[in-house]
Parts: structure tokens; sequence; C-alpha cells
């Protein structure tokens, strides 16, 4: 028999002894008249009380002195200790701590406040309630989870028994937060839109598909929620804003997770130019209302949003870290040729403009540490933004690339119903020659522009990779709470195989 499952075995005698003795160990009502952050923060308030007040949280720790007990309990991320006295409490319930309680199991606790010679803030216990016992141990604490992927997929463990994973998370509520007072100032109107559409579009990605059943029809767990955000342009809201999830069946990667936190929103008789000066706003007061200062830490690089945000065209950055001076000039194996050049695989199907960007995507974008915006794209880049009105090549978007990482992409909206039936036929002949990730015919889509949409600006932000950035974290996994992952092979004993 393993450690682990004697543990486990011990766990579970302790468990039956507490109901020998009549005791509930999961029971339904729990006193809890304070957090251990209340407790600490108002000590000397509640230090004068004499009638005992209760508090609860999970044990941490266990330190036995004879007649008296030393524990750190834990309550929404914060420490306290708890001393336990046989004379206080009571020599049976005193005996029934000591045999049953383990770290990890939630208590309840009925005492008083009071200092240690060590001058810690204490709560010294007159009564105790088993609330949970834990059947299984939790990592030690010194090494915690070691194994990457274990912190991934047992999330629980990871917030329990790490400050800074914890701390991660709340950063990203925070800027969610943050997001979310801006633009409703702003007077943007927070909507929802479908995660089951009829149809993948809004962006250029291969989607994931289901089926209902009462319908016989296959949907598909969206990529976007573009279309349906500039439908209700057309309905006359002027202002929109979406945060929830996108689910993109790609690779995945420290940057790319399967299912992932976008906000997009839409502002009527607006365009490119003037969205992108209303995200440099937004992103230069979330840094300071959350950090208190203008510049923050990423991947060894200080980034400072004091400043404004630099802007470069497309073509220009490619002319400075790769030499091409003008790429659509060339033939698809010309560029092919240079890409496998960069160490870039090239897939038969790619269209010139992909394995263009291939090229950026390796060589130019971790060049850019400090906020860039990037300007001036190939007209062929996207479906939905409207061309440049004096060179009609190029479209009117802009992505923001900061520490490496493209955070915000965004443009004019196309509303020329007529321009966009043709581009969708463009995307159709794409589909045609092999490319899954382009983004299909709507033309319930069509039908609504058709009654006029208003010119609009577009902008899509990574949630994900913002808190990546502020949060000074590499992998997007960690800030995701329960990223996407490969289910762990269940291994299984002689006996439990036989049953199976």
């Amino acid at each position: 028999m393993s450690s682990f499952e004697e543990i486990r075995n011990e766990r579970i005698k302790k468990l039956n002894l507490l109901k020998g003795s009549d005791i509930n160990p999961y029971p339904i009502d729990a006193k809890k008249d304070y957090s251990t952050e209340e407790a600490i923060d108002n000590f000397v308030k509640l230090s004068k009380r004499k009638k005992p007040f209760f508090m609860a949280g999970r044990v941490m720790t266990v330190r036995g002195h004879g007649g008296s007990t030393f524990i750190d309990f834990l309550d929404d991320g914060v420490r306290m200790q708890a001393y336990l006295k046989k004379d206080e409490v009571g020599e049976g319930s005193y005996r029934l701590f000591i045999d049953t309680v383990d770290m990890g199991d939630f208590v309840e606790l009925g005492g008083t406040l009071f200092k240690t010679k060590k001058n810690e803030k204490t709560l010294k216990v007159s009564g105790w309630k088993m609330l949970s016992k834990s059947i299984r141990p939790l990592p030690d604490k010194w090494h915690g989870l070691s194994d990457i992927d274990e912190r991934f997929r047992k999330r629980y463990l990871d917030l329990l028994m790490s400050v800074d994973v914890r701390n991660r998370f709340i950063i990203r509520s925070k800027i969610i937060s943050e997001i979310r007072s801006f633009l409703n100032k702003e007077s943007y109107l927070e909507v929802e839109t479908p995660l089951l559409q009829p149809l993948a579009g809004g962006a250029t990605a291969e989607p994931f598909i289901t089926h209902h059943n009462t319908l016989d029809i296959d949907l598909y767990l969206r990529i976007a929620p573009e279309l349906y955000l500039k439908q209700l342009l057309v309905g006359g809201f002027s202002k929109v804003y979406e945060i929830g999830r996108n689910f993109r069946n790609e690779g995945i990667s420290p940057t790319h997770n399967p299912e992932f936190t976008m906000l997009e929103f839409y502002e009527a008789y607006s365009n490119a130019e003037n969205q992108r000066a209303f995200i440099e706003k937004m992103f230069k007061l979330i840094v300071k209302n959350i950090f208190k200062k203008s510049s923050i830490e990423y991947n060894g690089n200080t980034i400072d949003f004091s400043k404004k945000f630099s802007v470069i065209s497309y073509f220009d950055l490619l002319k400075k870290y790769t030499l091409m001076v003008n790429p659509f000039s060339l033939t698809r194996d010309d560029i092919a040729l240079k890409a496998k050049q960069f160490g870039i695989k090239v897939e038969d199907h790619e269209a010139k403009e992909k394995i263009i960007d291939n090229i950026y995507k390796k060589i130019c974008r971790p060049k850019l540490i400090q906020p860039t915006f990037i300007i001036d794209y190939p007209a062929e880049f996207s479906p939905f933004a409207k061309k440049k009105e004096n060179n009609p090549l190029f479209i009117d978007r802009f992505q923001l690339i900061i520490g490496g990482i493209e955070i915000v992409n965004a443009f004019s909206e196309l509303n020329d119903p007529l321009d966009q039936k043709e581009r969708f036929l463009e995307q159709d002949r794409k589909r045609k020659e092999g490319e899954a990730e382009v983004s299909p015919s709507d033309e319930g889509y069509l039908e609504a522009m058709e009654y006029g949409m208003p010119p609009a600006g577009g902008v899509g932000v990574g949630v994900d990779r913002l808190v990546m950035l502020l949060s000074n974290t590499q992998n997007i996994k960690e800030v995701i709470f329960f990223p996407t992952m490969k289910p762990k092979a269940i291994e299984y004993s002689n006996d439990q195989e036989e049953n199976l």
C-alpha cells in the first residue's frame, strides 16, 4: 500500500471516529462572524470583546505542545493563528481535536482575540466544530505542486498553496472590473450574443462543431461575436461591448488556448483612428488604477505606459526587420522561399498574405516591446475592414503589440453590403482551395447590412493576453483558471480493472 493510501485510510478512520462520536463531519450550518482579514484589521476593537465570536477556515498547520495546540487557519487567502488549550475547550473536546483534525480540514472556531508573547494576533479558542473533513492530504507546503501540468489540472490546490498564483487571478478580476467600469462610464452598453451560432463568422479561425438534436442542425461554438454585435448597431445601439468566451479549434501555445476571453466593443460614427486613441486612454488608466504607477515589468523589460504609444505601418515593420520592401510585389513562391529561410513552415494551401503574416509573427512581432500600434494592412488581411479612401490597397486597421504580444485588433468597420458580399465570395473561394481559417458567407448578416449600418470603429482585446502582460506571466495557462488540457490517463489497480 502506498503512503498516500495509508494517509487516506488513516483520515477515513478519523472521519469514522467523528461519526462514532455522533458528530456530523459535514454539517449544514456554520457560524462565522468575522473573516480573518476583518479580525486582523479590527484587532484592537475586537480584542476588547469578552464574549466569544466565531471564525472559520481551512487548517494549514497543526503544532501540538502537550496540553495546548497552535494552528494556522486560512480564510479567503488570509492566514491567522489560533490557540487551543485543554483547560479552555475541555479535555474531551481537546482530545477529539487532536485525534481527528488534519491539515486541510475546515473548522469553525469560537473564541476571543489576544496577542502571544511573540506579538502575533491570535484567536484563543473556547470551542470548535468540524465543518468539512478532508480525506486527501494537501501538497507539501514547501514544494507545492512541482508538476506543472498538475498545477493546471488541479488549480484548486495551486491556488491554495501559492500566494503568487492567487494574486495573479485577483489581478485578472481587477482588470476585467476596470474594463467594465471604463466602458460603462463612456456610455457603452454591455450585451450578450450567442455562443452557439449557425455560422462560424467574424474572424479567421477554425471552429468547433456540434449538433443540435431537436433542430437537427450543426452549430458552431463562436469564434467571435463580431457579426452579432454589428447587427446591434443596425438595430440602433450606438455603443456596445461584450466580454465573453470565444472558441477556436487551433494549436495550443504560450499565447493560445482553444477557449479564451475576448472583449469586443463597437462605436457608431467612429473609426479606427478614434478607437486607437480610445484604447490608449483605456490601457493607461487600467495600469494606473491597478498598480498606482505608469510602468510595469514584463519578461525582463520595463514597459512604460506614460508615453504616447508608437505607430508604425505593417510594411515599414517588415522592411525594418526582414528587409522585404514590398512583399506583395513578390510571387507566392518568392515569399514561401523567404519564409523557409526564416525557418517558417509553409503549407501548400496557404495564400501569400498568410505566409507574409507568419513571417511578421515570428520575426517582427517579438521585437515590439513598448506599446506599438501597427497600421496600414493590405486589403487581403480582413474581410470586414474598410479600405482606406486614399489608397484602397490597404485597410483602415490597427493592432496593438506590447511585450511582443498581440493584445488588440481593430478596424473601421465595413458597412457597404455589396463590397461585403464580394469579400465573402473571395473567402469562400479560399475555403474551397483548402484554407480552413476563413469567415464564410453570412447571408443573414448581409441582409442586416442592407437595411443600413452606420460607420463604426470596432475593437477586439485579448483579455487573457492582457492579463499575461499586466501580471508578468509568459504562459496563457497561468492566467486561465482551468485551461484546456489533455485528460490524464487514469491508472487502475488490478482489483479495479477486474470490476470495469
